[in-house]
C-alpha cells in the first residue's frame, strides 16, 4: 500500500515562499519516481516537477526557476520549495509516486496524496 501525505500549504502574499512536504514510506520513496502536481478550481490537473530515484529532476516551464523539487533520504520526504509565488499559483497541490512510463514532470502517476491547499493573494 502506497501512502503519501502532503503538508505545508497555506496562505501567502504574492512574492512570498512556501515549502511543501510529502511523507512517504521508505519503500515508496526509494523505489519510485516522485512528482508534484496542482489543480486550480475549474482547471485541469497540471504537472509541475518530478524527481527520479537517482535525483534527476524535471520541471514544467510554468514553474522552472521558481520551484525546486528535492527529497531527503533520511526522512523519506519529498519537498517542493516554491519561491516568488503568484496569485495564479493558487491551487490544491498533490504529490504523486510511481510513473511507469518515464519520470518527467508530465508523466502519468499511479499513486496520489490527498493534497494541500496553497492560496496566494
Amino acid at each position: 500500500h502506497v501512502q503519501l501525505v502532503e503538508s505545508g500549504g497555506g496562505s501567502v502574499q504574492a512574492g512570498g515562499s512556501l515549502r511543501l512536504s510529502c511523507a512517504a514510506s521508505r519503500y515508496t520513496y526509494r523505489r519510485y519516481c516522485l512528482g508534484w502536481f496542482r489543480q486550480a478550481p475549474g482547471k485541469e490537473r497540471e504537472g509541475l516537477a518530478s524527481i527520479d530515484t537517482d535525483g534527476i529532476t524535471t520541471y514544467a516551464d510554468s514553474v522552472k526557476g521558481r520551484f525546486t523539487i528535492s527529497k531527503d533520504n533520511a526522512k523519506n520526504t519529498l519537498y517542493l520549495q516554491m519561491n516568488n509565488l503568484k496569485p495564479e499559483d493558487t491551487a490544491m497541490y498533490y504529490c504523486a509516486a510511481d510513473s511507469p512510463y518515464g519520470c518527467i514532470w508530465s508523466s502519468v502517476f499511479n499513486y496520489w496524496g490527498q493534497g494541500t491547499q496553497v492560496t496566494v493573494s
